[in-house]
């Protein structure tokens, strides 16, 4: 077994490290560079075949012919860019659909009217409650920055109101937050991990759902915790002030959208998305071949389901702004799109970045990083779960940023795991830890950190001692409980060993070529 593929992925892990870092170079930069320097470390790369091109999405053998001896210099940057367009071609639509969903909800509103409804559901009394629902279920197709952005607010409301539980407030919705930014897509970085590890978007999303019970229980009962033993006060802070606080609070629900229209993009894409995975789970011989179920598959395919989402968002922020009478002199669309502007540029930011996530995965691939990984762990008897945790935690705490690291862990472990069938349990676990591995110590080079002590008004070291510890302590419980159910409950599917023909072909829309369209591999062609 050859070890130097190790050696290249520590020296590109110490590189992205060391830019981001050292050298404050944008992950996007630090990721695709990473990329094209793994290419020219494994050297002898294969020809940019049309063969190849079809098989490179999955961890199967490349082919060489002969007299394809490319230049590898060429070739690491050829391969890279072909990581990147696969990866951002695939997620990006629906990260540009999160982004409008999240504005619209902002400004219409929406998510202000779901808050008001939770709170009427569990009472005042248990606001703690109705702040982790809150965050949980807004940081789902929002991103958290925004979520706290828009709860912070409303926290610093009640805690006005009610004089006390402050703390609790904030941590109840920053935490459960966290959770799910995390572990459910669409969200940017649970969405990467998905398609990195093909899984079905359906099953993730109620895999991540559930295993963010407990944790979510865990971040009530902590929050408490907090709350009693430092009960922090509400000091003035960045964001709203004392007086514009008391407006949020008198505001009339009669001001804001009706509930239906306000849960509807949270909710549609993820009953549709949900429902159609159930059905094949659960019933695929009966459904399978039916005519309403092609047209439930296709409303019910992400794209789709958050292109509907979206319009519903939309058309709901439209609503708004005529009942405001808020609309620009240029017309209501031109006042519609302008609010879009922002969400748009950061979602592009993240695009860029998960696409050069996707080029550094792909070259860690084709470095045979993943065949030396399996063969260590399957000698040292090693569990993968570990290492798929172990290795995001590392990367999350070092330079910060949650979504970098589930992209670094998720580039390793579909190089290590293929298609999952060798796993002794379903990929999902995977899927899970590495998203629990994300959320491990937020300190003080993650910008999430300092949205919440700026926004909270806590002091550096209050912040420390609450949400960094709550972060680790929601990651710990993640680990354990994967650990547990990957033994109790392995699900590994019945026909898990994908069909090497299967496995190479890729629809002829996104560009992949199957080999059985391809005259035989002469025998002196050189597989990798």
């Amino acid at each position: 077994m050859s070890y130097w593929p190790l050696g290249i992925l520590l020296i590109s892990v110490a590189f992205i490290l060391v830019s981001i870092i050292k050298l404050k170079l944008h992950p996007f930069l630090a990721l695709t560079f990473a990329a094209i320097l793994t290419g020219l470390l494994t050297g002898d790369l294969p020809g940019m075949t049309h063969e190849n091109v079809g098989l490179f999405k999955d961890r199967v053998e490349l082919k060489e012919t002969p007299d394809d001896t490319g230049n590898d210099l060429l070739l690491a940057v050829k391969w890279s860019f072909l990581g990147f367009g696969n990866t951002a071609g695939g997620i990006g639509f629906i990260v540009a659909l999160a982004a409008i969903i999240g504005v619209c909800m902002l400004g219409s509103g929406a998510a202000d009217r779901v808050v008001r409804w939770l709170l009427s559901v569990f009472g005042e009394d248990r606001a703690g409650i109705v702040l982790l629902l809150s965050g949980f279920l807004l940081s789902i197709p929002v991103f958290f920055d925004t979520v706290f952005f828009l709860l912070i607010p409303l926290a610093r409301a009640l805690s006005l109101r009610t004089g006390k539980s402050y703390t609790l407030f904030v941590m109840a919705m920053a935490g459960a937050g966290a959770i799910t930014h995390s572990m459910v897509p669409p969200t940017p970085g649970p969405l990467m991990i998905a398609d990195g590890l093909k899984l079905d978007l359906g099953v993730a999303m109620m895999a991540g759902l559930a295993a963010s019970i407990l944790p979510a229980w865990l971040v009530l009962y902590l929050a408490r915790k907090f709350d009693e033993k430092y009960d922090l006060p509400m000091r003035e802070a960045s964001g709203a002030s004392t007086s514009e606080l008391k407006t949020i609070v008198e505001k009339k629900d009669s001001e804001l959208p009706n509930l239906f229209m306000a849960a509807l993009p949270v909710a549609m894409p993820v009953v549709l998305i949900s429902l159609v995975s159930i059905l094949k789970l659960v019933a695929k011989d009966i459904v399978s071949g039916q005519e309403w179920f092609k047209y439930l598959e296709f409303f019910g395919s992400p794209n789709i389901a958050m292109l509907l989402a979206a319009i519903a968002a939309v058309y709901t922020l439209a609503a708004q702004l005529i009942k405001d009478s808020k609309v620009s002199d240029d017309g209501l669309m031109s006042t519609v799109s302008k609010a879009m502007e922002d969400p748009l540029q950061t979602a592009g930011v993240i695009i860029l970045i998960t696409g050069a996530g996707g080029a550094f995965g792909g070259m860690i691939r084709m470095a045979g990083v993943g065949e030396t990984i399996e063969g260590l762990a399957t000698s040292y008897n090693i569990s993968l779960i570990l290492l798929a945790w172990g290795a995001t935690a590392v990367v999350r705490i070092a330079q910060g940023s949650a979504t970098v690291a589930m992209i670094t862990g998720v580039g390793l472990m579909s190089s290590v795991i293929g298609d999952g069938s060798s796993l002794p349990y379903h990929s999902l676990y995977i899927f899970l830890a590495i998203g629990f591995g994300s959320i491990t110590l937020s300190w003080m080079n993650d910008s999430g950190f300092w949205v919440v002590q700026r926004l909270s008004g806590f002091t550096e070291k209050e912040t420390l001692k609450t949400w960094s510890v709550m972060l680790t302590a929601i990651s710990l419980l993640g680990l354990i409980q994967i650990l547990i159910f990957s033994t109790l409950f392995p699900m590994k599917p019945e026909a898990a060993a994908a069909e090497p023909e299967k496995t190479a072909m890729v629809s002829s829309a996104e560009g992949w070529a199957s080999p059985e369209n391809h005259p035989p591999l002469l025998p002196q062609q050189k597989s990798r």
